[in-house]
């Protein structure tokens, strides 16, 4: 979501839970205790939706973006827009990739599309849904596995805390009533907290099991690529009145931060190594061990900018030809 509370005749804009309000809103321990919110707060703003390409390792490469509102001349379903996404990524990979959802897209309708699609997908799926299991009894997801001995252990690397945690695993296959194949569900406890992966890929041996688990937390690599595109790259905040400029501003700064992820790549190294040196120097072993300063590439590069303004003139010699490009460029 782009939540913009503090607009309200600007077009494209509708409402929007606001995830700010609700971040805010949470219990810290010894310190604030808040009474849980029986609705969540709703602002004005914009939907935002986009497909990331993140491997087991690297950094995530953007494939599309896409920003719409529900409400006025622009107004468009959800429902539509993540259809179309998908299908994108469809035409353009086809059946190489697997796709990783979180809970939002956990329901039926949504793995009907995935099924008329023939997709490989990895949802985090809410335990209170049903499913049925082995003996085509219809239980609660948290039920089928409620009481079964976790067959797979291993410690993990959390990138949230950076620290390992050890990491229990148990799976089985199940059936759902909107989608005519058979899924399997992953329970993964960690730190005494329990999620559940629904996923096609067929699992029949713990090697398969933990190649799910590491494919969804893969997807916290897309999560820390929306809060750049947010915080540091301004994108929760466009303050244009028309609609279709704002998705201009957006999809140039889009751009942006996917020039800054290119130069990221190991071909580079010694440019960005050197840009940093020379205008954001850190002597830290942290700062200097990084496998990706993308935040301070960034600084790095402003700064270069507003130093060493390039000049039309230094680069293309101020012929007639170049001023007659100009100026039809200009009118």
């Amino acid at each position: 979501m782009i939540e913009k509370p503090e607009s309200s005749i600007a077009e494209g804009l509708c409402p929007v839970v606001s995830s700010k309000a609700k971040r805010l809103n949470r219990s810290k321990k010894g310190q604030v205790f808040n009474m849980p919110a029986v609705r969540p707060v709703v602002v004005t703003g914009m939907h935002w939706t986009g497909a990331l390409l993140a491997g087991l390792e690297g950094i995530p490469k953007i494939a599309f973006m896409s920003w719409w509102t529900t409400k006025g001349d622009y107004a468009t379903k959800t429902r539509d827009q993540e259809e179309e996404m998908i299908r994108k990524c469809v035409r353009k990979w086809g059946d190489i990739l697997i796709h990783v959802f979180d809970r939002g897209y956990a329901s039926g309708p949504w793995l009907q599309v995935l099924q008329m699609l023939r997709v490989k997908f990895v949802i985090r799926w809410i335990k209170k849904h049903h499913f049925y299991d082995s003996n085509g009894v219809e239980k609660k997801l948290w039920e089928i596995g409620r009481g079964k001995k976790y067959r797979g252990h291993k410690e993990i690397f959390d990138l949230r805390t950076h620290q390992k945690m050890p990491c229990d695993i148990w799976w089985a296959q199940v059936w759902h009533a909107k989608y005519s194949y058979p899924l399997y569900c992953v329970k993964v406890r960690v730190k005494q907290k329990v999620c559940y992966l629904i996923t096609n890929e067929p699992i029949k041996t713990e090697v398969q099991a933990w190649e799910t688990v590491f494919t969804y937390t893969r997807r916290w690599q897309i999560e820390t690529s929306f809060r750049y595109g947010k915080c540091e790259l301004a994108m929760e905040s466009p303050r244009l009145w028309a609609f279709e400029n704002r998705l201009k501003l957006l999809s140039i700064v889009t751009l942006v931060y996917a020039f800054l992820v290119h130069i990221l790549e190991p071909l580079y190294k010694e440019l960005v190594q050197s840009v940093l040196r020379l205008k954001c120097h850190r002597t830290g072993k942290r700062c200097r061990d990084i496998l990706a300063p993308l935040y301070r590439v960034r600084w790095a590069i402003s700064r270069l900018w507003d130093d060493c303004h390039p000049i039309l003139g230094s680069v293309f010699p101020p012929n007639l030809e170049t001023l007659q490009v100009l100026a039809s460029g200009r009118c």
